[in-house]
């Protein structure tokens, strides 16, 4: 072990068990039990700081999809889950946030080795965030009430609504934020009371695995959660288009969207999709010119560019462009990019090589189709799969570095003049996605009237990030359903109307 891996060590807490972990043996969590593939084949994931062989994980195949659904539909069946009380599906889900605090540090270690993101990320944002949203959606269990209705019809009636969990559910997460989409989508589920077949992202498994055994350690019964550990062209494939499941939810590219939703037409799954953004920063000549700046920089550079509402284009008013982009422009040149055990890195590598190269691809395109490199842009000459952050000036709306999500720390830059909010909008609506936007103001009127204009599913002015009361998805391409709320944890049920003479 180097000098600096052993600092990293002793400076990181848990790492050392985290490490552990990833070395262990690891297979698929299904029925209460864990279970070899049953091909017996695996695949390994690496260190993207590194690019070094990190964990070997099983491979799960259709067969194995197979398995796990029976298992979920005999959850469903049974009734130790399917007429557990409101209440006591809520304590299952107290205890299992409970336990994920109380490991909280090895979690944080584990999602910066599997993920890249600085473990301190890792350990105050995403953690805490998972942890609140297993507690709100817990909340939720006991308050998923139908209502009564007045009938109109000839007769004396009794007429009501029931909601009932949808039943099996897959769920396939990305390799972004690997634990907090987790939490996003088995707490609802487990508040409604179906059963889960979770399948993480093949480039990021381990914390879903960890948290796997927490699951088994807090008692939930067999089968209400499964996870399977694999790749999307066998076991996502298998999943979504499985004639016994209920309802696919999926966080990832359009691209692959498209092929969930063909694949749930053969028993018209219910589907909930949460897929790319390209969200517009927009700087009205009013704005806290600093606080915009810090603002626009954090929405873009933060996980590496790799979130689906990440702030990639930046509208500036005319008057405050130059102070603006500059002000970005410098807070990228200082950012520490390096390992995220590192206690120093602000910004860790991109998940892949595959995604380094992606995005290198689209800068280099911009550049050659008439864009100019504001700052960034260059190569990073270490092992690992870093790129600098960077910005782009003079782009047009018909680039791909501007249309298109690159999943990456670019940011294309452009300046506004006194046109009408009718204008501005149209500007930021010019996109096949419509998933947040962002404004900076201190125009009250102007706030507002700009968000009814903006055709996204998540507005925020002046700041602000996610939480889990706050219903979250997209407009356009950006989506179908929207996750978090009142909102999420409907979307795990059914509304059944019953309707009784008296």
């Amino acid at each position: 072990m180097t000098k600096t891996a052993m600092k990293e060590t002793a400076a990181i807490p848990s790492l050392d068990k985290a490490l552990a972990f990833a070395g262990r043996a690891h297979k698929l969590f299904i029925s209460g039990h864990w279970v070899e593939p049953l091909e017996e084949e695996s695949f390994s994931t690496e260190n993207p700081a590194t690019g070094k062989s990190l964990a070997v994980v099983a491979k799960a195949t259709a067969p194995d999809v197979d398995r796990a659904v029976a298992a979920a539909r005999a959850a469903m069946n049974a009734s130790e889950w399917s007429e557990m009380k409101p209440a006591a599906r809520a304590k299952l889900m107290f205890r299992l946030a409970d336990a994920l605090e109380a490991n909280i540090d090895e979690f944080a270690a584990l999602e910066s080795l599997d993920n890249g993101k600085p473990v301190r990320d890792a350990r105050y944002f995403d953690l805490p965030h998972a942890i609140e949203t297993i507690r709100y959606n817990a909340g939720w269990a006991t308050k998923l009430n139908g209502e009564s209705i007045a009938l109109s019809g000839p007769g004396t009636w009794h007429a009501y609504t029931l909601r009932e969990p949808v039943g099996v559910v897959a769920q396939i997460v990305p390799w972004n934020a690997p634990l907090a989409m987790a939490a996003a989508k088995i707490a609802p589920a487990l508040a409604a009371g179906c059963a889960i077949i979770l399948k993480p992202a093949e480039e990021t498994p381990l914390t879903a695995l960890r948290l796997a055994h927490l699951i088994e350690e807090v008692g939930f019964p067999a089968g209400a959660f499964n996870l399977l550990t694999g790749f999307g062209d066998t076991a996502g494939a298998a999943l979504t288009a499985h004639p016994d499941v209920d309802k696919v939810t999926f966080t990832g590219s359009t691209e692959v969207g498209r092929l969930i939703l063909k694949a749930a037409a053969g028993n018209f799954k219910r589907v909930t999709l949460e897929l790319g953004g390209k969200t517009p920063v927009i700087v009205m000549p009013d704005a806290n010119v600093a606080q915009a700046i810090e603002g626009a920089a954090r929405s873009i550079f933060t996980n590496t560019g790799q979130v689906c509402n990440a702030g990639s284009r930046l509208f500036v008013h005319q008057s405050h462009f130059d102070e603006v982009v500059e002000g970005v422009s410098k807070i990228a040149k200082s950012i520490k990019i390096g390992s995220g055990l590192d206690s120093d890195t602000q910004m860790g590598p991109v998940i892949s090589r595959i995604q380094r190269d992606r995005v290198r691809g689209y800068v280099n395109s911009g550049v050659q189709s008439g864009a100019m490199l504001y700052a960034g842009g260059e190569e990073l000459d270490r092992e690992g799969y870093f790129v600098s952050p960077t910005i782009l000036t003079n782009t047009d709306a018909s680039m791909a570095v501007r249309r298109e999500e690159i999943f990456g720390p670019v940011l294309c830059a452009m300046s506004f003049g006194d046109d009408e909010l009718d204008q501005i909008a149209a500007n930021a609506n010019a996109s096949d996605y419509g998933l947040g936007a962002i404004i900076w103001t201190n125009n009250l009127s102007a706030a507002h009237l700009l968000a009814r204009k903006l055709k996204a599913g998540t507005v925020r002015v002046n700041g602000g990030g996610l939480d889990p009361a706050l219903p979250f998805g997209g407009f356009k391409q950006s989506g179908w359903g929207r996750e978090n709320g009142r909102e999420g944890i409907e979307a795990y049920t059914e509304t059944k109307a019953v309707a009784v003479a008296l």
